[in-house]
């Protein structure tokens, strides 16, 4: 028998958390975080010092205890990308559950440093499994499909049981076109589809938007019209991103180069990023920039930065307008790095919509206006699989059932309509805490 409990993410987008039971072994798959409830009560605060009860009572991180009576039958913990709304509440709860920890290379570096910042200790084993890899666990053949999102090594999660197969994919788009590793594997999805996929769990955040995500070579062609048409010369530029979009990084960096200025990485999670990135040999962004992690080491690099800024790229943190990020800081005059007219500040990311990112956004950008820089926004394209991908998907695997995941109400709807329209036989709609058996 194959029993689905929805910890978290199916009525937000975040805190994502799914066990999937089959007969008397569970996995876990990812273990994350709500990220506006947790920046809101940690910002302040030691972390270890913030009880995990209270996390949990305030929403920031999955509730758990809805499967307290499968404990010990949980025998892995499957976090699908380096992302902090799948991976970043395993510092917090993990450790209850004797059960090794299964990812990707670039994955368990991430999880590795976020435990290393934080003076977290895991107690559990973490192994490595490359995308396009297999591992067996008793009866259950756990399969790492790669997929293309905005972080690397993503991969989509294949359970081969005796029941039939489970596909878990959360966080991916179909880009045939990346800017750094391969494109999806069609071909093994089309595989799955045509032996049978019992259940498909599948990310539904952009359900309701009626087009294909474009690739990230869109982004990429964005960021060279943009960096190599601009009239910016004596002026500084600044451009900020998310730290975990390692291939957005990349495209920055060469185009910084080909206009000649020495890039400089400024803020203490694009180090982390980066470094992790580097030490799973993904890329070595060290040979030709200069990457300053910490806060004091910043404002001494700025000091000296601003002596000669119009022969530096910087890409700083703060995009979603943080209080506590280097463009934050630069913005307030926190830093000796003054802002002079027609600077250019680039956003090369979206909003996250929820109110206390865009109430930050809003006031950065304030700031920023009294400072008479130029600001280009939205040098974007998104991470998430929009309905016309969702549509091959489904097209491609044929599930017998679907559950949404990733989703708030309006989307959870849109792909339930998606998935009438393709005539997948049961839709299955879940909020967290419930439980469903799949026959």
């Amino acid at each position: 028998m194959i029993e689905i409990c929805a910890i978290g993410g199916y009525n937000e987008i975040g805190r994502n958390m799914t066990a999937i039971k089959v007969d008397e072994q569970v996995i876990i798959i990812d273990m994350g975080l709500y990220l506006p409830k947790y920046i809101e009560y940690t910002e302040d605060e030691d972390i270890k010092l913030v009880p995990v009860k209270k996390l949990v009572d305030v929403g920031a991180i999955p509730d758990d205890s809805v499967i307290d009576d499968w404990k010990d039958k949980v025998v892995a913990i499957i976090p699908t990308h380096g992302h902090l709304d799948h991976l970043g509440a395993l510092p917090f709860i993990s450790n209850k559950y004797n059960a090794e920890i299964l990812c990707t290379p670039y994955t368990k570096e991430l999880i590795l440093a976020i435990c290393y910042d934080e003076n977290f200790k895991l107690k559990n084993h973490i192994k490595t499994l490359s995308p396009n890899s297999k591992y067996k666990i008793s009866e259950i053949e756990v399969e790492f499909v790669h997929t293309t999102h905005s972080t690397p090594q993503a991969v989509m999660v294949a359970l081969h049981t005796k029941y039939g197969t489970v596909l878990y994919c959360n966080d991916f788009k179909f880009d045939s076109f990346p800017v750094l590793g391969k494109k999806p594997n069609f071909k093994r999805l089309k595989e799955l589809g045509n032996k049978g996929v019992k259940l498909l769990i599948c990310d539904s955040t952009r359900a309701d938007d009626p087009k294909k995500t474009p690739s990230e070579n869109v982004a990429r062609q964005m960021l060279k019209d943009l960096l190599l048409g601009i009239e910016s010369d004596e002026k500084a530029i600044i451009v900020t991103t998310f730290s975990s979009h390692i291939a957005r990084l990349k495209s920055i960096i060469e185009y910084g180069q080909r206009i000649n200025r020495k890039v400089v990485l400024l803020g203490r999670s694009l180090a982390k990023y980066v470094k992790a990135a580097e030490r799973a040999n993904l890329v070595n962004f060290s040979k030709n920039t200069k990457i300053v992690g910490y806060s004091s080491k910043v404002q001494s690099a700025l000091k000296l930065l601003e002596k000669n800024k119009s022969k530096y790229l910087l890409i700083v943190t703060g995009h979603q307008g943080e209080t506590k990020s280097v463009l934050s800081k630069i913005a307030r005059g926190d830093f000796d790095f003054k802002l002079d007219k027609d600077d250019c500040v680039i956003f090369s990311c979206s909003v996250i919509p929820n109110q206390i990112n865009i109430d930050a956004r809003e006031h950065l950008e304030e700031l920023l206006k009294h400072k008479h820089v130029r600001i280009f926004k939205d040098i974007h394209v998104s991470g998430h699989a929009a309905k016309e991908d969702l549509r091959d998907l489904i097209n491609m695997v044929k599930p017998l059932n679907l559950i949404p995941a990733h989703c708030e109400a309006r989307m959870k709807t849109a792909m339930k309509e998606l998935a009438d329209e393709c005539s997948v036989p049961h839709v299955i709609l879940m909020n967290d805490g419930e439980r469903r058996e799949i026959k």
